[in-house]
């Protein structure tokens, strides 16, 4: 391994230069000591351009649930690229979608067996989206503070970062209404009261709805946890007038929370569940699941589909969604997330922070500024530990390993957190 002192390495930084000759400035963050360029990775660790190796406690945005270099997936996608790398989604499907379809309704709550596939989170956002307002009849959307759904078209509208939002205000589909996200449960019963006042009331402003929009555990808004008894709450209202319940699982589901999803730990059944990250093991995999109520509505197809794009149900993505449940399944990662998620939060609780908190292994921890959380995120990669910040000013560490991360893995990541956060004092 070369001299940690060096990161980013000299080939990162010629790698750096010249994507800043063809790429957008507004995609990639390039300074003098930012980013590192991956060249492969395995299990929990990355090694990049110049051969640092790193812990990634980050999972890749938490997509690689079950670990960079899962042979499985490498071995499923090979074959299939061997044999059909592309098909007719919606015309002429590959047989592995079929396949596909049928482990994802074996995994998610009950009567959530219907799905329409897509490439990343904002497509499952835009087709629940498109459905709500298609079986409701009503275009209007409650969506919360601090949700992050993606940033095209539907998705972007719904997604409450001005940041975000404000460059394309006038091209956004709306209308939307964005209630407080609650922090407590009594900050949750009167959310929840003031969305049933609204509703009730035709002068209340709020225009014909047809969908609530949540994030059991808010992610880039800081990892926060729906209170006790919010998501039932809204369950209720959403039967109450007639709405549907979405349930924005892009980063909890897959088992990243301890449960295969993250509603389940409250019970709740949504009407639409937007799946992506950990499905595609790896590969551009999402799906917006719904039931007969829901997705079920549907006019059938008839020569054309009412939503589709070219590469739904692509054979390769397919192939290593279904070797990634296969994984999730025979390695019990789910159970492990839960088990180690303790563990973590145990130690993460110890450390000198403003808050711990998450479930599984989906925890955010909370600093004073963000100022402060990109100095531990950079000194931390000088270190060998991949993070990344969150929350409204970046405030909030993420914390969301691979699930096959082990112990020792685990542990010494932390030391070097601790460490770090020693060093990089308000």
């Amino acid at each position: 391994m070369n001299d940690r002192a060096d990161i980013p390495g000299p080939r990162s930084r010629a790698l750096a230069e010249r994507l800043r000759r063809v790429e957008s400035p507004g995609v990639t963050t390039l300074t003098d000591d930012w980013p590192i360029f991956w060249e492969r990775g395995q299990g929990a660790h990355i090694w990049d351009v110049d051969g640092h190796r790193y812990i990634d406690l980050g999972a890749a945005f938490g997509v690689m649930a079950i670990g960079h270099g899962n042979a499985r997936v490498a071995r499923a996608v090979a074959s299939q690229a061997a044999t059909l790398l592309h098909g007719m989604g919606d015309v002429h499907p590959a047989a592995v979608k079929v396949a596909l379809l049928e482990a994802l309704a074996e995994v998610t709550p009950a009567g959530l067996d219907l799905a329409i596939l897509g490439q990343n989170g904002s497509d499952a956002v835009e087709a629940a989206l498109k459905c709500a307002a298609l079986v409701t009849g009503r275009p209007g959307v409650v969506a919360f503070s601090g949700g992050y759904h993606g940033l095209s078209g539907m998705a972007l509208s719904v997604t409450s970062r001005r940041d975000f939002r404000d460059p394309f205000l006038p091209h956004l589909a709306g209308p939307v209404t964005f209630l407080d996200f609650p922090q407590t449960v009594d900050t949750a019963e009167q959310v929840l009261a003031d969305l049933d006042r609204r509703l009730r009331r035709r002068d209340s402003g709020m225009p014909p709805t047809g969908a609530v929009l949540v994030e059991p555990i808010q992610g880039r808004g800081g990892v926060r946890v729906a209170p006790a008894g919010f998501l039932t709450g809204l369950r209720r209202l959403c039967d109450a007038h007639g709405l549907m319940l979405i349930a924005d699982e892009i980063f909890t589901g897959c088992g990243r929370t301890g449960r295969w999803f993250a509603v389940e730990h409250d019970d709740v059944v949504p009407d639409l569940l937007c799946v992506g990250k950990a499905l595609g093991g790896g590969m551009p995999l999402s799906a917006c699941v719904g039931g007969l109520t829901s997705l079920g509505r549907w006019p059938k197809a008839d020569g054309e589909a009412l939503h589709t794009s070219t590469f739904l149900g692509h054979p390769g993505a397919c192939a290593a969604g279904l070797a990634a449940l296969e994984e999730l399944h025979e390695r019990d990662l789910v159970a492990r997330a839960a088990t180690l998620g303790r563990v973590a939060l145990d130690r993460l609780s110890r450390l000198d922070v403003v808050d711990v908190r998450g479930r599984g292994l989906f925890l955010g921890v909370a600093l004073e500024s963000g100022d402060r959380a990109f100095r531990v995120v950079s000194a931390a990669l000088r270190e060998g530990v991949i993070l990344l910040p969150c929350g409204a000013a970046g405030e909030t560490l993420s914390i969301s390993p691979p699930l096959v991360i082990d112990d020792a893995d685990l542990s010494a990541a932390f030391d070097i957190l601790d460490a770090c956060l020693r060093s990089e004092r308000p």
